[in-house]
């Protein structure tokens, strides 16, 4: 949702990547008014263009020469590609770290000076629940995923310091239709407030490098937005309505680390070679 009283005024070409995941068929429909052409990637296999609206590419993030094809001729970057779950480092290598860097490079030689990064909660993961936090709170990444988001952060901001390219990372917390366990009613983002939130990063003037945690407008708060507090953004649901029907779960355990770090089960996922 903006704040202005009117429209923004769309991009030419976004490109989105990973848009073959989660959230990237969701974004697919949701990020349509914010450009007139939007560039679908993805390694995995995506639907045929909708209309003349779509171009898709299928594209792999580890390959540098691809990556900067894939980026010719595009405004602005929204950035939801990679390994979304905790895997072994090398899964992990190709398509969050090695693609965050290609996707900044290919930024650089583009002149695309705008992108909006899928970070992470699991930067901050080993925070306990009893903090509430903001963006300068020290990282603590639960897992070789979190590792990877809190490398793309960096390299979001060096982009910036050394080149000009603003981003704004959005720590996502969990985005599903309706929340799934307990500790998501903390964590929850409904796709509305995603997308309001990406419009948000996308439009807002002078982001520099900004950090913004993604979660709506839920009972249970465990971070504060007030440094990013210039993007506008007011969340406009709330896990509440699901509170019912996730209390009938069993309660946690009390050594359970989805009762007591904000990063959940990734806390204790792995190691992978024993």
């Amino acid at each position: 949702m903006t704040n202005t009283t009117t429209a923004p005024t769309p991009f030419n070409r976004l490109l989105l990547t990973g848009a073959a995941g989660g959230l990237g068929k969701v974004l697919r429909e949701t990020l349509r008014p914010y450009a007139r052409i939007i560039r679908l990637s993805d390694i995995a296999p995506m639907d045929a263009p909708a209309g003349d609206h779509e171009e898709v590419v299928q594209c792999n993030l580890a390959d540098k020469a691809a990556v900067h094809t894939l980026c010719e001729g595009v405004d602005v970057i929204v950035h939801f590609g990679g390994v979304s779950v905790e895997r072994p480092f090398e899964e992990v290598l190709d398509g969050n770290i090695r693609g965050v860097f290609h996707i900044y490079e290919a930024a650089r030689k583009h002149g695309i000076k705008r992108v909006v990064f899928a970070s992470s909660n699991h930067v901050i993961g080993f925070h306990k629940q009893t903090e509430t936090i903001d963006a300068s709170a020290p990282r603590r990444p639960d897992s070789y995923y979190g590792l990877s988001k809190s490398y793309g952060e960096d390299m979001a901001s060096f982009y910036y310091d050394r080149y000009g390219i603003e981003t704004v990372s959005i720590r996502i917390g969990s985005s599903f239709p309706e929340p799934l366990n307990r500790r998501m009613m903390a964590t929850y983002l409904s796709y509305r407030d995603l997308t309001n939130l990406i419009e948000r990063s996308l439009f807002t003037p002078n982001v520099k490098h900004t950090v913004v945690y993604g979660a709506s407008a839920n009972r249970d708060q465990w971070w504060d937005n007030h440094m990013a507090a210039q993007l506008g953004f007011e969340p406009q649901d709330t896990s509440e309505v699901f509170r019912e029907k996730i209390e009938q779960q069993p309660p946690y355990a009390p050594n359970d680390p989805a009762l007591i770090y904000q990063g959940g089960a990734f806390c204790e996922a792995g190691p992978f070679d024993d």
